[in-house]
């Protein structure tokens, strides 16, 4: 029964995860499996990657293939480099503490590369905020200097009706006197 390592679907349309799996190559994609080795999830960034090193390391061991996407899963945990290292220990080429030291050497090296890029993306996500709050805090003059803008010249108006009423005023009175005026003239006359 030829074994695989492979991805099994899960989760719902355009939110997938994963779980790696050993399975018989002639089980359907999401069907029956062998073990469960690990969970993938691509939905995170960087990708969450819970994985059972020994275990996929022993199903490795035992002559199972991974598919592309589990090799690419597998190397980049150090599953390969473990069964490797294990190769080395068989043949004598390496002590079990000398491997162990090996593989946390690399681990802790793996683990460093990882928290800089958590924390390169959480500053490009603070940059982003900072530059979103400068955009909105110009737009909110921008528009209150508009608002302001347009609320002056509505007083200047105002003040120059009033000058104007006023003005009118004083016309129409003196219309209205220049006419009894005329009309005591003719009444006179």
């Amino acid at each position: 029964m030829p074994v695989k390592i492979r991805l099994q679907r899960h989760g719902k349309k355009g939110k997938p995860f994963y779980w790696i799996i050993a399975a018989d190559s002639r089980a359907k994609r999401d069907g029956k499996y062998l073990d469960k080795i690990g969970v993938y999830n691509p939905n995170t960034n960087p990708a969450t990657i819970e994985l059972d090193v020994d275990g996929a390391v022993k199903w490795l061991q035992n002559g199972a293939q991974p598919t592309d996407t589990a090799r690419a899963i597998l190397s980049y945990k150090g599953v390969l480099l473990k069964k490797h290292l294990a190769v080395g220990v068989k043949k004598g080429a390496l002590t079990e503490e000398e491997a162990e030291k090996k593989f946390q050497a690399w681990l802790e090296e793996k683990e460093g590369k990882i928290d800089a890029k958590k924390e390169n993306l959480t500053k490009e996500q603070e940059a982003e905020k900072a530059k979103a709050l400068e955009a909105e805090k110009a737009a909110n003059a921008k528009r209150e200097a508009e608002a302001a803008a347009a609320a002056q010249p509505e007083v200047e108006e105002t003040a120059e009706d009033q000058e104007a009423a006023a003005a009118g005023e004083v016309e129409e009175a003196t219309a209205d006197e220049a006419k009894a005026n005329e009309k005591q003239e003719q009444a006179g006359s």
